[in-house]
């Protein structure tokens, strides 16, 4: 297996735990199980891929004028993205609850990649 397959199969792993954290806490935010969990990390880690860039280039003055926070709204963005390419699987009640989320998702996915993958890769 490759390291850029093995890398993103960590990273859909990281996100469905993640969205499932997120979801256990979040009334406004629901997920119909592990199968719809599934789904939404590899819907999110394909719209990040291909969609998030593009959005960043756009946006490239706000980012900037905002110092980096209106990188929370392009987060938003591609999470009711995906809520709507997952139809009732996946639901955000509101873009403020999208914000909320992707804060919380954010943090979430830097310390455990910071504390969890990067110190079981290096052994």
């Amino acid at each position: 297996m490759t390291s850029v397959l093995k890398n993103w199969l960590i990273n859909i792993i990281i996100i469905t735990i993640v969205l499932m954290t997120v979801a256990g806490y979040m009334s406004s935010f629901k997920l119909d199980g592990v199968g719809a969990a599934i789904e939404a990390s590899i819907i999110l880690s394909l719209l990040n891929a291909i969609i998030k860039p593009l959005l960043i280039i756009l946006t490239l003055p706000v980012t900037v004028l905002t110092f980096g926070l209106f990188l929370l709204v392009i987060n938003a963005l591609t999470l009711m993205l995906t809520a709507q390419f997952m139809g009732d699987a996946f639901q955000i009640s509101s873009f403020g609850s999208a914000i909320l989320a992707s804060i919380v998702i954010s943090i979430l996915n830097l310390l455990i990649q910071n504390f969890i993958v990067k110190p079981l890769s290096k052994k």
